[in-house]
């Protein structure tokens, strides 16, 4: 074969390799770099095999493209290969990979979060028996939890895209356990105590989501990140029944702070294993393999890979050209809706059954149960789906709108389902099905973070939370007001039916799959 300089039709800045690791035999270095050039001479006694491959021709000063046909030896381990693209892992090599082990760690934390932020809503009753609070004041210490949430976000979202998930991420489980630890103790001191300390943990636990989501970003190739963010959303769901569950049976054991105690010191627990087994990045893991290490960079696409650099100083994120875009705010509008619709029902569904098919309140949260644990599963198959459209040459935009369809206009039309059911056991299928396809949003606007802004994925997904902790607050609160008003939760719940339809085709309209232009303030 002539010797010809040539790079591989790949970014130059990708890899650097030998056709040979045995010198003497095979004198052929390949580097990617318009200065470098390819030796290839003429061997001897050796077997080979014929590789093509579409490659930068240079004769001179002109650059042509050509399909190239090399030769590379096989006749034993001595001789490499030309490196190709790693194929992409089958189901067994994911689920024990290091970057499943990542996110199962991310799951736990989000867990957790939830788990200590429904704790209160079972030992709000013997609280304000043995203190003495009216109904009013009970949920204003249920709602203090939430103006802590909506505080931090965008603060904490800043200091993710900074300092990466990792770090954050620690300290807001450390911060949020602690919190945790001490409420019953504050609640013995006095009410402002237990105000600041519940504002406290919502504080802590606004930096989860963002962290989670940077964490990703930076360990997962995009191909696989819907299904990464729908096992780390398994977790956060399943938080809502583990505390629901779990929470009586410590205060049945060990009293009101049973519960409190053994959550907050979970969360310390964690925080040691997490940072003695979890990197901020997959290239600096000890133990990754090569073969993974390869496939999570080389998958990645280049306008989608997060800065690794430690950043010097913290500079203002520019919230006017984040803004001045309607990619976000189709992110925005969507985090709002989804806030909207899970704590409405959340909070109200225990008693939308309760007074609606007058049945206990035990058997009411039996029927509002169900749904959360459907929502946790099909939130990972939604992802997966997500995943495989991708993969089979679906475009990113297209596939995070059919996601979010999904995940918007379905609730939608199960929600008047449930209002026309004329027994629980009905409205609970609805509820259910309602639910479980909430869930595929997780692939839509959850996953479009990364993807328009992956320089500013944290404070972006600030800014969204902070709309949706709003948009929880007027979605909850109001949601008493018009049945006051009204007289009808059905009223209620076909007002949110229209409010998914209208969010999903803003969503339609205005999203992309594209990394988007922040650096110019035009729409």
């Amino acid at each position: 074969m002539n010797s010809s300089s040539f790079a591989v039709n790949r970014p130059i800045h990708s890899h650097s390799f030998n056709l040979s690791r045995n010198p003497k035999n095979v004198k052929t270095k390949l580097l990617f770099s318009p200065h470098h050039f390819l030796e290839q001479p003429r061997h001897e006694k050796q077997c080979f095999r014929n590789v093509s491959s579409t490659v930068l021709l240079r004769r001179g000063d002109s650059v042509e493209l050509r399909m190239v046909r090399a030769m590379v030896s096989s006749d034993d381990k001595q001789f490499g290969y030309l490196s190709e693209e790693p194929a992409a892992p089958n189901f067994g090599e994911f689920i024990t990979s290091e970057r499943v082990k990542v996110v199962a760690m991310l799951a736990l934390a989000l867990a957790l979060c939830n788990a200590d932020r429904v704790v209160m809503s079972v030992a709000i009753v013997p609280l304000s028996l043995s203190h003495g609070w009216s109904r009013s004041f009970s949920g204003i210490v249920q709602s203090s939890f939430l103006w802590g949430y909506m505080i931090s976000p965008i603060a904490g979202g800043t200091l993710v895209d900074y300092y990466g998930g990792k770090v954050v991420m620690a300290g807001g489980v450390t911060l949020w356990s602690l919190a945790t630890f001490f409420t019953p103790w504050a609640a013995e001191t006095s009410l402002w105590a237990l105000l600041a300390v519940r504002a406290t943990l919502g504080i802590a636990e606004g930096v989860a989501l963002p962290s989670m989501n940077n964490m990703v970003a930076r360990w997962f190739p995009q191909t696989e990140r819907a299904r990464a963010v729908g096992i780390a959303m398994a977790g956060f769901i399943s938080g809502n029944a583990i505390g629901l569950v779990l929470s009586p049976i410590l205060m049945s054991k060990a009293g009101v702070l049973g519960p409190f105690v053994i959550f907050g010191l979970s969360g310390l627990l964690w925080v040691l294993v997490w940072l003695s087994a979890t990197t901020t990045t997959p290239d600096q893991h000890p133990q990754i393999s090569k073969y993974e290490l390869e496939y999570i960079l080389n998958k990645k696409q280049n306008p989608l890979q997060v800065e690794n650099k430690p950043k010097t100083k913290i500079v203002i994120p520019p919230f006017r050209r984040l803004l001045s875009k309607m990619p976000t705010w189709s992110i925005i509008v969507a985090n709002a809706m989804h806030s909207w619709g899970f704590f409405v029902i959340l909070s109200w569904m225990p008693i939308y059954f309760n007074s609606v098919f007058l049945v206990d309140l035990r058997q009411a949260s039996w029927f509002s149960a169900v749904p959360w644990s459907v929502m946790a599963l099909t939130g990972y198959f939604g992802g997966l789906g997500s995943d495989m459209l991708i993969q089979s040459g679906t475009s990113v935009t297209l596939t995070r709108k059919i996601m979010q369809s999904i995940g918007f206009i379905g609730p939608g039309i199960a929600l008047i389902g449930l209002t026309t059911s004329k027994s629980p056991a009905i409205a609970s299928a609805w509820l259910t099905l309602a639910v479980g396809l909430k869930s595929f949003s997780h692939s839509g606007f959850l996953v479009n973070l990364q993807e328009i802004a992956p320089q500013y994925t944290g404070v972006l997904h600030g800014i969204a939370n902070t709309a949706g902790t709003f948009a929880a607050i007027v979605g909850t609160v109001g949601a008493g007001f018009f049945v006051e008003l009204v007289g009808s939760f059905r009223g209620f719940l076909l007002l949110t039916s229209l409010l998914y339809f209208l969010s999903a085709l803003f969503y339609i309209i205005f999203s992309t799959g594209e990394r988007v232009n922040f650096d110019e303030t035009a729409s």
